[in-house]
């Protein structure tokens, strides 16, 4: 039985090392049964088309030249992926093949679809093969022996049985894409891009749960993301909006894709061949999916008016040409928009019922839900307007706003996509950690959210706390958040969490964790892989493994998504966004150093020698300054991680054990009990006291700092007991303040000072607040 058809287009197979690739997909994704549909390599379809237009215009010595140029590039792809008997059979064959296309050239027999299905059909045969020298069983099926139309409509009935009888449920079945046959026999062509087409009608065949669409994007985009960088992936794109793309000339889905899937359960997913890792988008049925903001382009169009459009008569045309065409009615005239290449073939073939309206136009279509696009339009228009662009025709129609130009268009450029998409993107908001920190910044959030909606539609859609979370896909009211927790909160393991989050239907998505769990911060990574941007007031993920927090930051890079941590350190101070600001200035940080705990600062501060240092212990714990435990803060193993953040802030490649540590507290304190702690708290007193005075013997106070030096290509960080002259601000710190000290190139003598409050509940939801602000700024 067939669970999966998996589609592999031309740009995924274009090399040796991508064809490896795409057979460690099928390794990891596919089971026995399953069947992968192939386009031809590369550009070998485009290859061939250049060899049938010069076999048409008699140029014999081009058709020569062309077969060498496929001989040469089948050979290598044969070559470098396989070796022996085998590798020399498929050579033959190759052989045999490309001497039969020059005898029939040569004879004037050549038929265009036949010679066309060459490229899909070394595809299928090399991957087969190459599956079968890893040791996989494959097969490779020519679909002209699976998919029969006459007249050019499907038989669908034969096309049925014979995928029953062909397809294999012991093997991966590697399957043509882009030909059938009629039914004659003879080889036709499903049009241009067809081979999204044959993987959707043979899982429709063979009742295949799901087909996936591996290109060269992750997915489908608000625009072409390699023209504008802030284009946005969606995770859902309904059919109906999908089918609109693809005729619009969309690349990333193809006209007819959509067809076999009608009233079907079948899943289609889009997925990037070189990540796929990455997080899918889901084309999903009418009403399973909002409507999305698109932009598509084009440019070199033709728009011919035309008299008594026949009915079908647009299909055989795409197929002639092997396009997609974009047709629509205004005013009662029916129009084509053509590529320009193929207008004289186009107007030929209609036999003087088309009417040239304009020609080589670029232009852009405005995609939304049906309610907005007349808004759209006109904010479209005025855009192009104030850029001084001249738009020869436009039209609208449903849910689509077209317009045609001379000049290219360019979204990015225009403002078209900042403009008209982005405005109308949603963020969803999970919140993980509900203690003190969390209440308040949930609290916070009613007025905060109030007025973020000025700029984007925001919605915290869950709440996490320990092992039970409340999930509201459409928003959680935060007035009465605690009442719905008590009623609907649920436990949840880890696959719950990151499924409920896969399926959002929202643009944009961010993890808020404000718990202080390690085992919460190894979740990053899966939630990067479903595009959610993180922001942290968690110490641990920042300072974890290097090779794991590197990892993460590549992840992160290469979806586009943002990671802020503000927090982290420093609660509301912007120790992170000045030292950022210093560095993307041109400035060069040679020392940071400072009292990075509250607790600490706080303890050393209020410590003169008239009160034992354990007293002021107890009276921080009672006051709940310090941890549970208060050897926590003694250990300076927080103010040790905030040292690193700082230290990989500013590009250095530390792990936390490169950075030196000194307790404030005797090693021997560090074990056992708090009751073992409160039994031996005089060695603590003893410890403190005798630092104290070796500090005042040099005229100096007490703190407990960590520093940050970088000097001559040498890096030095510690945290410990230091001694501070009276004059320093290190000296004069508020108890319980936070000091960063910032000596750079621009700031050595006179060093840049950020002071403040470094713990409280409210200035740490601040702080985070901040950076969701600054998180909605950049996706503006």
């Amino acid at each position: 039985m067939t669970q999966a058809v998996h589609k592999f287009g031309g740009s995924s197979l274009s090399s040796a090392s991508r064809y490896q690739a795409v057979a460690n997909i099928i390794l990891g994704q596919c089971v026995a049964g399953d069947c992968v549909v192939v386009s031809a390599a590369g550009k070998t379809t485009n290859t061939l088309v250049k060899l049938w237009q010069s076999y048409t215009q008699g140029d014999t010595q081009a058709v020569s030249d062309i077969l060498l140029q496929l001989e040469s590039q089948q050979t290598q792809l044969l070559s470098e992926l396989l070796q022996g008997e085998l590798q020399r059979h498929l050579l033959n064959l190759l052989h045999v093949e490309l001497k039969a296309i020059a005898s029939q050239s040569e004879q004037k027999q050549l038929h265009e679809a036949s010679l066309l299905a060459h490229g899909e059909v070394w595809s299928a045969r090399l991957l087969a093969h190459y599956l079968q020298h890893l040791g996989v069983a494959a097969k490779n099926i020519d679909a002209r022996q699976l998919f029969t139309l006459h007249h050019g409509q499907l038989v669908e009935q034969k096309n049925v049985q014979a995928c029953g009888e062909l397809i294999a449920i012991d093997r991966i079945n590697v399957v043509t894409g882009f030909i059938a046959s009629d039914s004659e026999g003879t080889t036709v062509t499903l049009g241009r891009n067809g081979s999204d087409y044959s993987a959707t009608l043979l899982a429709s065949y063979v009742h295949a749960q799901s087909v996936s669409i591996w290109t060269d994007t992750q997915g489908v985009y608000s625009t072409d993301p390699r023209k504008v960088s802030n284009a946005i992936k969606y995770p859902k794109v309904c059919r109906g909006q999908a089918n609109l793309l693809a005729r619009l000339g969309n690349p990333v889905l193809h006209a007819k894709t959509l067809s076999p899937l009608k009233n079907t359960e079948i899943k289609l997913v889009v997925r990037s061949s070189y990540e796929p890792e990455a997080t899918p988008t889901e084309v999903v049925k009418e009403g399973y999916s909002k409507a999305k903001r698109f932009i598509t382009t084009f440019e070199n169009q033709d728009l011919l008016r035309v008299e008594q459009l026949q009915a079908g008569e647009v299909r055989d045309l795409s197929q002639l040409i092997q396009h997609s065409i974009h047709h629509f009615s205004q005013a009662g005239d029916v129009f084509l928009m053509v590529p320009a290449a193929f207008t004289h073939v186009v107007v030929q073939q209609l036999q003087g019922r088309a009417n040239l309206v304009g020609s080589n136009l670029n232009g852009c279509a405005v995609v939304a839900a049906q309610n907005e696009v007349s808004s759209l339009k006109k904010q479209a228009r005025l855009l192009l307007d104030e850029q001084e662009v001249v738009v020869r025709f436009e039209h609208e129609a449903g849910e689509y706003a077209l317009f045609l130009t001379d000049q290219l268009i360019d979204s990015d450029a225009l403002s078209l996509h900042d403009k008209l998409v982005t405005k109308g993107q949603e963020l969803a908001i999970i919140v993980a950690g509900l203690g003190n920190v969390g209440e308040v910044f949930i609290e916070q959030c009613k007025d905060q959210i109030a007025h973020l909606q000025q700029q984007f539609d925001v919605k915290v859609v869950a709440l996490l706390r320990s092992e039970s979370m409340l999930f509201a896909a459409s928003g959680i009211n935060l007035d009465n958040w605690q009442t719905q927790w008590g009623i609907e909160s649920l436990p949840y393991a880890k696959e719950d969490l990151l499924a409920r989050i896969v399926e959002l239907d929202y643009e944009h998505k961010v993890v808020i964790d404000i718990t202080a769990s390690e085992a919460f911060s190894q979740l990053y990574p899966d939630f990067v892989a479903a595009d959610c941007h993180l922001i942290s007031a968690n110490k641990y993920a920042g300072t974890a493994e290097l090779n794991w927090y590197e990892s993460l930051r590549s992840r992160l890079k290469e979806r586009n998504l943002y990671w802020r941590y503000n927090t982290s350190v420093g609660a509301g101070l912007p120790i992170n966004f000045a030292l950022a600001d210093l560095q993307n200035s041109g400035d060069r940080v040679i020392e940071v150093e400072g009292v990075f705990s509250g607790t600490l600062s706080w303890l050393c501060s209020q410590y003169d020698g008239t009160k034992a240092f354990s007293d002021l212990v107890l009276e921080a714990q009672a006051l709940g300054f310090t941890e549970p435990d208060p050897r926590e803060d003694l250990s300076g193993r927080d103010m040790q991680r905030k040292l690193l953040i700082l230290a990989r802030d500013l590009g250095l490649s530390l792990n936390l054990d490169d950075i030196e540590l000194s307790p404030l507290m005797p090693e021997v304190l560090a074990h056992g009990d708090w009751n073992t702690f409160l039994a031996n708290r005089a060695s603590l007193d003893s410890f403190i006291a005798l630092k104290a005075e070796e500090a005042a013997r040099e005229g100096c106070v007490l703190r407990y700092t960590g520093a940050l030096t970088l000097r001559e290509g040498k890096v030095m960080a510690k945290v410990g007991v230091a001694h501070v002259g009276a004059t320093s601000a290190l000296a004069n710190l508020t108890p319980g303040d936070n000091i960063f000290v910032i000596r750079s190139q621009w700031y050595q003598n006179n060093p840049l000072v950020i002071q403040g409050p470094g713990a409280g509940k409210e200035v740490t939801a601040a702080g985070i607040h901040s950076d969701l602000y600054w998180l909605i700024q950049q996706l503006r």
